[in-house]
């Protein structure tokens, strides 16, 4: 596991299309649950639950380290938080499915309003929420103290 992560512009890989990737993930998802009768189970509520106890399983392997960081987590560790995330992921593509939200779109919606309630003239640096960044722009500035 690492810090960097690959280029954030999709058009740079033109093979690469994130919706396209999320409707294989959902239509793999649905395909397992399927086979199995589980889609009965999956109600907002369930999927939403499930969503939230596979976080805490994920935030248990950074329990009690220092940062988290690469240098701190052996195979087993790294191991465990993919396997982890792999869950979140699948719990979340399946709540999106039964919700009907297009997650794309939704990041992209979301994206937007965080690029105008953190402008980086203010954010930069700073780790205030949004409000604070307001109330120190209204008072002539920010100290982008933490």
């Amino acid at each position: 596991m690492t810090a960097s992560h690959p280029a954030s512009d999709p058009a740079a890989d033109p093979v690469a299309d994130p919706a396209s990737d999320l409707h294989e993930l959902r239509d793999l998802i649905r395909t397992f649950s399927s086979e199995r009768d589980w889609l009965r189970f999956h109600t907002p509520k369930n999927l939403a639950m499930a969503l939230s106890v596979e976080v805490a399983e994920l935030v248990e392997h950074f329990q009690w380290l220092p940062t988290g960081a690469d240098a701190e987590l052996d195979d087993a560790a790294r191991e465990g938080i993919r396997h982890e995330m792999a869950d979140v992921l699948v719990y979340l593509i399946q709540l999106a499915d039964h919700t009907g939200v297009d997650l794309r779109s939704a990041v992209l919606e979301k994206m937007e309003l965080n690029r105008r309630k953190y402008p980086v003239e203010l954010a930069r640096g700073n780790s205030h929420k949004y409000t604070a960044l307001a109330a120190a722009q209204g008072q002539g500035g920010s100290d982008g103290k933490n």
